[in-house]
This record gives structure tokens, C-alpha cells and sequence, in this order.
């Protein structure tokens, strides 16, 4: 996936990285056959995005400044979620079964998030 590339987005590119979630968990949801209730760009200190119960899911707005592959894997692994609400083997075995690369996408978003929390 590269090295991680930090640049500052402008604002039309915010606009379009939150249509690009929206049709991200379109397709990924009915692939997964989940259901989400809303979808919010939003700025978590800690976290790449979180799912309720509920079914709301919330994404980070630096995911924006991640690659495309790595942005895949954080919605699918939120609608994971939607089946299995913890990461039990179950879950994973849901985040796979979308991204049999998974393991590469968390590896590099693990190796890289403070730079981009940090941002």
C-alpha cells in the first residue's frame, strides 16, 4: 500500500470522501447483507470509526487522507460489525470473507495511524 503520504485535503475533497463512504457502505452493505440506519463523518481522536448497535456508523474524517484500499477495509470492517459486535473469530472470518487481504490492510493502518491521528 505505500508509504503513508500526508497532504492537507481541501474542501471539495471532503465532500466527495463522504459521497464516496455513502456509496462505499452501499455496495459493501448489500454484499455483506447488513443494514445501516445513518452514516456521520465526524472527528474521533482515538478511532478510524465506530458502529452502534443501532446501526449508525461513524467514520473519521482523516480517513480521507488514507489510501482507497485502506478506506475499503475500515467500512467493511464497521458493517462486520453489524453482524458480530465484538472481534471474535466470527467477525473476522466476516471481515475476510469481503477482503481476503485484510490482514495486510490492518497491518498497514496499524503501522501508520499515529501519523494520521496525530494529523
Amino acid at each position: 500500500y505505500g508509504a503513508a503520504k500526508i497532504r492537507t485535503p481541501v474542501r471539495w475533497e471532503f465532500a466527495l470522501f463522504f459521497i464516496s463512504q455513502i456509496e462505499k457502505v452501499s455496495v459493501f452493505s448489500a454484499q455483506m447483507q447488513v443494514d445501516v440506519n445513518r452514516i456521520a463523518i465526524k472527528e474521533q481522536k482515538t478511532r478510524w470509526a465506530s458502529c452502534s448497535a443501532k446501526g449508525n456508523l461513524n467514520f473519521n474524517w482523516k480517513l480521507v487522507l488514507m489510501p482507497e484500499c485502506i478506506q475499503d477495509y475500515v467500512v467493511v470492517h464497521e458493517l462486520a460489525h453489524r453482524k458480530q459486535m465484538n472481534h471474535s473469530k466470527a467477525f473476522w472470518r466476516e471481515v475476510e470473507h469481503v477482503l481476503p487481504d485484510y490482514r495486510e490492510r490492518n497491518a498497514w493502518l496499524l503501522e501508520h495511524e499515529r501519523d494520521f491521528l496525530n494529523y
